[in-house]
């Protein structure tokens, strides 16, 4: 099923053999033994590659369910039998990547030696798919302000904290003179804003916010990196809204300024299967990220910088 879910994927035999490093025959072999033991054609193969049946479609359709089970299984049997520790494989976006999971891994780490610990780089949207497909156990991914934690699609969402935005202004624009603004105030600026394609979450809460104040930003560049929008800010292309999370390094050539208790947020969460086995270190993480977040949620760098 694995290999039926790499060459619907890959669109050919050899793709997905060098996708999984397996030989081509291997592939080959492996739907022919799948075909036989469904009693139906998976794959038509073709001239310009290979095409799913129906058939092959709904099995793709339950394999990363059936695999995500298959995978808690595993864990589960080996924790009972003591044939290991445990693992736990971990993603997460880049700005909570480099501040909430550093301190969350070094306590994990002293207080679980011997559990098998990895971390991932995904943007949100792939992270919850790693999830989904058992390849993640617990991915960190971003919720608009108004989310609960109700499992939706398969997916339980525990809240690690609120992540407010500010306004990142070029140093020499007027508006960098005055310590507080608003929304509105910036209405008549160009805009830098994230991926308004679906991978990036932190866009749609943009975009909500200014027309909740009021207008239709102008945007005149969109970029996922917040490093990449301070330099874009800087050299005066537009504004941005950066989450506190992302403030980490901030350039001396631009400003940082507080929108007042009427800011943007967003919703820093970890997300987890929701019918899954929750296994002990993974609820020892998710503890570890909530006592994280409740410290970076009393230690606001940016409140600092646009004080």
């Amino acid at each position: 099923m694995r290999v039926l879910r790499e060459v619907a994927a890959q669109g050919s035999f050899s793709a997905a053999a060098e996708q999984l490093a397996y030989t081509q025959s291997a592939v080959s072999q492996q739907i022919a033994t799948l075909e036989r033991e469904t009693g139906t054609t998976l794959v038509e193969r073709g001239s310009r590659g290979v095409r799913l049946t129906d058939a092959g479609r709904a099995l793709v359709e339950h394999t990363d369910v059936i695999l995500a089970r298959l995978a808690d299984a595993e864990a589960e049997l080996d924790a009972i039998a003591g044939l290991r520790a445990g693992r736990l494989r971990i993603v997460s976006f880049p700005s909570a990547g480099a501040t909430v999971m550093p301190p969350a891994i070094a306590r994990f780490r002293a207080a679980h030696p011997a559990v098998e610990l990895t971390l991932w780089p995904a943007e949100p949207a792939d992270g919850m798919a790693m999830v989904r497909a058992g390849e993640a156990d617990v991915a960190l991914t971003v919720e608009p302000p108004d989310a609960c934690n109700i499992p939706v699609d398969g997916i339980e969402r525990t809240t690690l904290l609120e992540d407010p935005m500010f306004a990142m202004l070029p140093a020499g624009h007027p508006l960098a003179r005055r310590r507080r603004l608003t929304l509105a105030d910036l209405a008549a600026e160009s805009w830098i804003i994230g991926s308004s394609a679906g991978t990036c979450p932190d866009a749609q809460i943009v975009l909500g916010a200014c027309r909740a104040a009021g207008f239709e930003p102008h945007v005149a560049f969109q970029s996922d990196d917040y490093l990449a929008i301070q330099g874009f800010v800087a050299a005066g292309v537009g504004v941005a809204l950066i989450p506190d999370l992302a403030l980490v390094t901030v350039r001396e050539d631009v400003v940082v300024r507080s929108l007042g208790a009427g800011r943007p947020s967003r919703l820093i969460v970890a997300a987890t299967l929701a019918d899954g086995w929750a296994s002990p270190a993974r609820q020892a993480m998710l503890e570890m990220l909530r006592e994280v977040g409740e410290e970076f949620s009393g230690e606001r760098r940016a409140l600092k910088i646009a004080s």
